[in-house]
């Protein structure tokens, strides 16, 4: 190698790794401005010259955040709706990826295809039929009309991930098991599933995290305020005029954001892993 070639491979990593940690820095900027405005006190919030760094934190904003608005129950409602709906989906996309990953055909290769498109589609052009659906079935304002919203909205996207890792557990140890006599409930159950745990695990937990973060849908589904869940509630500390109350605010949603932050920080790598195993398996 060449010094000349070897200062443009530097060079260029060395912009790779810049334009990398600008990009960190864009992404980290909203979170860490929510950090510091959740321990500012008033005077400090509306202050013209704002800091960085609170200069008399106080746990204030949070105790107000609680009596303001019902954070632990929509706390709750938004975790029952996110664990159900991820493990029914889970549940469901199993042994639909494991049919779509061994069973290569034509009807499979559209299967696949149509759940790639239904990503595409925005929000908009499905929550008035969406919604007169559910009214129909009388699951309007319904807990489980939402989990059942959040299990079809989160099962395309979990069926992609799983077939990725069906495809990537190798053929011949179903064909081992098939000689045994075992049959393809069997092999799903006692072969192949264990070999997905990590790929299943970090499935689901994406279907969680989606669920968790989820507000469109909630908003226009739920209408009870005991039903509401916590990306919902965070609106209410909006006023009649919309004027935010900033502090409180910052709070709540810091406290709402945390869950996802560190669910995302467990399965990220697994998440990766998923994806690559979908794009290079054929």
């Amino acid at each position: 190698m060449s010094h000349r070639t070897a200062v443009k491979r530097t060079a260029g990593r060395t912009g790779q790794y810049a334009a990398l940690l600008c990009y960190l820095v864009f992404l980290a900027f909203p979170f860490l401005w929510l950090i510091s405005t959740a321990f500012k006190p008033p005077r400090e919030l509306g202050s013209i010259h704002p800091t960085w760094i609170p200069e008399a934190p106080t746990l204030e904003n949070f105790r107000q955040a609680f009596a303001q608005q019902p954070l632990l129950e929509a706390a709750g409602n938004s975790l029952l709706a996110a664990a159900v709906s991820a493990v029914i989906a889970i549940m469901l996309a199993t042994p639909m990826a494991y049919v779509l990953a061994r069973f290569r055909n034509r009807l499979s290769r559209a299967a696949t295809g149509w759940v790639v498109i239904s990503q595409a589609f925005p929000l908009v052009l499905v929550i008035i039929p969406l919604f007169l659906i559910l009214k129909s079935l009388h699951l309007v304002d319904s807990r489980i009309g939402l989990i059942m919203v959040y299990v079809v909205w989160s099962l395309p996207f979990a069926l992609w991930m799983l077939t990725g890792y069906v495809r990537a557990v190798p053929r011949e140890l179903e064909e081992a098991a098939a000689m045994d006599g075992a049959g393809r409930a069997r092999t799903l159950i006692s072969v192949t599933a264990p070999l997905l745990a990590p790929g299943i695990v970090a499935t689901a937990l994406f279907a969680f995290i989606t669920a968790w973060n989820e507000f469109f849908f909630a908003l226009v589904l739920l209408k009870s305020p005991e039903k509401q869940t916590l990306p919902v509630v965070l609106t209410h500390f909006l006023g009649a005029e919309g004027v935010a109350d900033l502090g409180p605010l910052a709070a709540a949603a810091l406290l709402a954001t945390l869950p996802s932050l560190l669910l995302f920080a467990v399965i990220q790598r697994r998440i990766a892993g998923g994806m690559l195993a979908g794009a290079v398996k054929s």
